[in-house]
């Protein structure tokens, strides 16, 4: 359906655009209900809500008529989340009311404060900012809110979550209390119904978000990668689909710039967004994604905010995102205004549970498959040539003849390869990535269909030492084990108990270098300078082309093992304080079982374990060396003690007045502690 009759210059400006239909939320907010009232506003992000909300302002600035007043003090004020966002709103604006005469201006953070503070001096009409700036003008009496007839609040849940809940509350408290307040989010949670109730009066609400339905406009599809091969298979997505423009979103600002300088460095167009870059920077890099110099950008949550580029047809989450709304938000940027878009989700076999928990939540539908390879990206690219629209143009005069110039030099053959070749060149080489196999194409784990899981105590009685009822080993101190009845293969690494080898680190690392899930490995065996593990037959194969590929990462080197489980069991030390091998069983050598507690087995436990020493003995039969030299004598005078010697000969001295030797007869006293010892 056409337009609703708003306004003739604002109707010249939609026909010049090419605005045929409106989009389901302009055309909700130009219903006669929704006139000049409040308005609740959620819709998905690529909806077309700046010219809705555009198109809703109509009737309270230009009250009926085709153009505006003189500028002076602003009419209406819009507050946008980030920088990109309020300058594309800014131009959204200008291109709709530029027939009505309205002159808008910007108020942005890490803009040219004194430029801003000029225009707003000189007087406007609608004022779009940012919080943060917008309330620094207001405080400094900058900006006169006085007669403003309107206040939008675009994305603001996004606010609310960027900490701005202060600043707007600051910003609508200093409007105007008769003003029309028109919210527009992506969706409306408790702080934005709160600050709703707060602000508004009467509001109308208007919800063209489907919650059971994904958006129409995006294709959505899961890729299982190998955990280390992120940055292969982001290289091998963008030669497969060769969008004009992508979006690559990741979590920090190191993965962004590491990122970036390798695409770069693999020869693509890209530029790179994130918090730490300058106004000036981010500026430049947007526009040359608009002017077609670069083709991909790499960029953070927060810098993509309300980034709208012409052509991007395609958005990757090289990182899974942390919740529901901000995968809806990072995936909206493509599929906006009718156009289609594809959204590729990087899921890694450690965190496919993750991906597989955000999918169900955003309700979305989609494709599960492996990265790209080389020769389906040659294919594709073998097609895009033969379509290439350079064979469509007509010939010139000056084409023909250096083309009948080279003919009459070259066969065909040659010329269409050096043509191939030119093709080529410009274009960056694929990855060789891990082929996920039949993993790629299963569907979503069912949980239902999980075997309950026995009761705690049944679990601790299943755990014995010694053979097992079905012939397999059990788990002790000193190796780990996943109990599997499909056939293993047995693999070795360098590292051991000597390198604090531990199960909880070194599965991580067979799942990183070999491109396996923790499922697939079996029994490991922890000896003093190795490890031995299995591996399930069926992955052994791509097992250990993988772990070729990464030999010597991580200082670890994975190599398969030779010799059966017999063969192993022979070799297994025994841990201490057991008579007992590490993985339960009684045995010696020979493979046979030895009971060593008891005291005729000693003599084979000696056998076993000492080494044999009856060969014969080697004898020494060289030179003795014999000490021939002269003794050393002490012949030096002794020392004699020539001093008086002390006499006591003569009779003991008296003690007391009594005299020497006298002894008192008679029983001794005792006293009343102490008692005599009985005869």
């Amino acid at each position: 359906m056409p337009f609703p009759s708003t306004n003739p210059s604002l109707e010249r400006a939609l026909e010049t655009r090419g605005y045929a239909e409106p989009t389901p939320v302009q055309a909700a907010v130009l219903q006669p209900d929704a006139a000049e009232r409040d308005l609740l506003v959620s819709a998905q992000t690529g909806s077309g809500k700046t010219v809705a909300y555009g198109l809703a302002l109509a009737s309270t600035l230009l009250m009926g008529e085709e153009r505006v007043g003189a500028p002076g003090a602003p009419m209406a004020l819009v507050v946008a989340p980030t920088r990109e966002l309020a300058m594309q709103v800014q131009r959204e604006l200008i291109w709709l009311y530029g027939p009505t005469g309205a002159r808008v201006t910007a108020c942005i953070g890490g803009m040219d404060v004194r430029r801003e503070a000029r225009a707003l001096e000189d007087g406007c009409h609608i004022v779009v900012g940012t919080p943060g700036r917008l309330r620094d003008h207001l405080e400094r009496g900058r900006l006169d809110v006085s007669t403003l007839r309107a206040v939008v609040l675009d994305e603001a849940d996004e606010m609310l979550d960027l900490g701005f809940r202060e600043d707007m509350e600051f910003i609508l408290d200093a409007t105007p209390a008769e003003r029309r307040t028109l919210l527009f989010s992506a969706t409306i949670p408790r702080e934005i119904a709160t600050l709703a109730r707060r602000y508004q009066r009467n509001a109308f609400r208007i919800d063209t978000v489907d919650q059971t339905q994904s958006h129409g406009d995006i294709e959505y599809r899961a890729l299982l990668i190998a955990p280390n091969e992120i940055e292969h298979a982001v290289v091998n997505v963008l030669r497969y689909f060769d969008p004009p423009g992508a979006l690559i979103f990741c979590q920090t600002r190191e993965a962004v710039r590491h990122l970036h300088a390798s695409l770069v460095e693999r020869g693509f167009a890209a530029v790179a967004l994130s918090g730490e870059f300058s106004q000036n920077e981010r500026t430049h890099a947007l526009q040359s994604l608009r002017d077609g110099r670069a083709r991909v950008c790499v960029a953070t949550d927060v810098a993509a905010r309300g980034i709208d580029l012409p052509g991007l047809e395609l958005v990757i989450h090289a990182e899974l995102p942390n919740d529901r709304d901000t995968l809806l938000h990072r995936s909206g940027r493509t599929g906006r205004a009718g156009r289609k878009g594809i959204c590729i989700l990087l899921a890694p076999y450690t965190r496919r549970r993750k991906a597989e928990g955000l999918i169900a939540q955003a309700r979305i539908d989609v494709l599960w498959a492996g990265p790209p390879t080389a020769e389906e990206i040659r294919r594709a690219d073998q097609q895009r040539m033969q379509n290439d629209p350079i064979f469509g143009e007509v010939n010139t005069e000056e084409d023909t003849e250096l083309a009948r110039m080279l003919m009459a030099e070259r066969t065909p053959e040659d010329i269409a390869g050096a043509l191939v070749r030119m093709y080529r060149a410009r274009l960056p080489s694929p990855e060789d990535v891990f082929a996920a196999g039949a993993q790629t194409g299963k569907p979503p784990r069912d949980r239902a269909q999980r075997p309950e899981r026995p009761d705690k105590r049944e679990r601790e009685k299943s755990k014995t030492f010694g053979p097992t009822p079905e012939g397999e080993e059990a788990t002790t101190d000193k190796s780990f084990q996943r109990r599997s009845t499909e056939p293993m293969v047995w693999f070795r690494m360098n590292v051991g108990r000597s390198n604090n080898a531990d199960p909880k680190w070194i599965v991580p690392v067979i799942c990183r270098l070999g491109h396996i899930t923790k499922n697939e490995i079996g029994i490991i065996k922890i000896f003093d300078k190795e490890t031995k593990f299995e591996i399930l037959e069926e992955a052994a194969g791509k097992f250990a082309s993988s772990v070729r590929k990464n030999s010597g990462e991580e200082n670890v080197n994975i190599q398969p093992a030779a010799g059966t489980l017999q063969e192993l069991r022979k070799f297994t030390p025994k841990p201490y304080g057991s008579n007992k091998d590490s993985a339960g069983y009684k045995g010696g050598a020979d493979g046979k079982p030895r009971n060593f507690d008891k005291p005729g087995d000693q003599g084979e436990r000696k056998g076993l374990f000492k080494k044999d020493f009856s060969g014969p003995k080697k004898e020494f039969t060289g030179p003795k060396k014999e000490f021939s030299g002269p003794k050393k004598e002490f012949s030096g005078p002794k020392k004699d003690f020539a001093g008086p010697k002390k006499d006591f000969s003569g009779e003991r001295p008296a003690y007391a007045g009594k005299p020497a030797g006298e002894r008192k007869e008679g029983p001794k006293k005792f006293g009343k502690k102490h008692r005599p010892k009985a005869d």
